[in-house]
């Protein structure tokens, strides 16, 4: 597998501008876009829609009972997680770093190479999320999150804290060697080992290995001693979990080999560890893609295969990096616009269907949205039993 580009998964280059936020000085070069500096003064990401201020602590878990997979000679593998949660009314302050340098870094150098924007263009995008701000009372359901290949965890923030922000603890799990850079408490960034070798690896091997990682995480945050501290205030028997890409394909291996998982949605990923041919016990599923999806083999086999409660979702306009944050990322690294449908709007829809998934299965709230088409979202098609 080349090095693929921010291009090359025909991402948006639309831009979200909001308040003002400082960045170091940037020299602009002759190739530098005057607009791209511009929108770096002030990119964030959009305001998450719930009635709660989010929280983040973060999490380094070290499984010593399992080599790495792709560097054994690593050690044990490492894992870090962004933990979104609801927090207390009031909480105010700094928000937390959306990445940081050196993980920009290496994502730039992944994913676009040509760029001339310095990374801390991308680090520095505004989040809202508060550093281990005190959570609110009460149980929340938890959502684990996986990104895509070769994007660090970082690129589904927009959707993390918007779930949070709706009354949801979130995992935002990091795999570390399969994604541009992942950086540790220490300092330490591990670049990525695998992004050249997929196809000789396989899709459905890093499938499995990414739910042997979520397994893990679950055991950590609802063990008798849990990982982080505040884990009184996650409700163990309502997880669910959701993926971009190979994230989204992981979801379904995750729930195919652990039961503790009740609700599972794939963005747009190829299933490349199937669907098990006798389902998954019944658990609810949403499919949720770009309209090519309609041309994947996977994609018709697992819908046939699921056994419980299921849609399938087409958004027209998007793409492949639509349901990240990648659009945005992609316009402050200079990237032409490829997807018809802005950023913006494809992060609400995102966050909308997803979040009436999980409302729905994890909390028992009737959701119309997700039986049939809605006047107000136009773009998204829906798929029945």
């Amino acid at each position: 597998m080349n090095r693929p580009r921010f291009s090359a998964l025909a991402v948006s280059a639309a831009l979200v501008l909001g308040p003002a936020l400082t960045l170091p000085a940037v020299a602009a070069g002759p190739d530098f876009s005057a607009s791209v500096v511009a929108a770096a003064a002030s990119a964030q990401l959009p305001r998450p829609t719930g009635p709660y201020t989010v929280g983040r602590s973060t999490l380094h878990l070290v499984d010593a009972d399992r080599p790495d997979p792709w560097v054994p000679s690593a050690g044990p593998r490492q894992l870090m997680v962004s933990m979104y949660y609801p927090a207390r009314p009031g909480t105010s302050g700094p928000t937390a770093p959306y990445m940081t340098t050196e993980e920009a870094r290496h994502l730039l150098e992944l994913r676009a190479p040509d760029a001339t924007v310095p990374p801390e263009t991308i680090s520095g995008v505004r989040t809202w999320a508060h550093p281990d701000a005190r959570p609110a009372n009460g149980r929340f359901p938890l959502v684990v999150l996986s990104p895509g290949f070769t994007f660090p965890r970082s690129t589904l923030t927009g959707l993390a804290e918007d779930i949070a922000s709706r009354g949801y603890v979130v995992a935002l799990v990091d795999h570390p060697y399969e994604n541009a850079g992942t950086t540790l408490p220490d300092g330490q960034t591990l670049p990525c080992a695998i992004c050249d070798k997929f196809s000789s690896i396989g899709g459905s091997t890093v499938a499995g290995s990414r739910a042997q990682d979520v397994s893990f995480v679950l055991d950590r945050l609802t063990g008798r001693h849990p990982a982080w501290r505040y884990a009184r205030v996650i409700d163990t028997k309502r997880i669910g979990m959701a993926g971009h890409s190979i994230g989204g394909a992981s979801t379904a291996a995750t729930m195919a080999g652990d039961a503790r998982v009740r609700a599972g949605v794939n963005m747009d990923g190829t299933f490349f560890a199937p669907v098990p041919a006798d389902g998954l016990h019944g658990r609810p599923f949403l499919m949720f893609g770009a309209k090519d999806r309609h041309d994947d083999k996977t994609w018709h086999q697992s819908w046939a295969d699921l056994d419980g409660w299921k849609r399938w979702l087409t958004v027209t306009g998007a793409d492949h990096g639509s349901f990240t944050d990648v659009p945005l990322l992609a316009g402050l690294a200079g990237i032409p616009d490829t997807a018809p449908m802005p950023y913006e709007r494809s992060l609400a829809l995102t966050r909308a269907y997803v979040a009436a998934f999980f409302d729905l299965h994890l909390k028992g709230v009737p959701q119309p949205l997700l039986d049939g088409p809605s006047p107000d979202n136009p773009e998204v098609v829906v798929r029945l039993p």
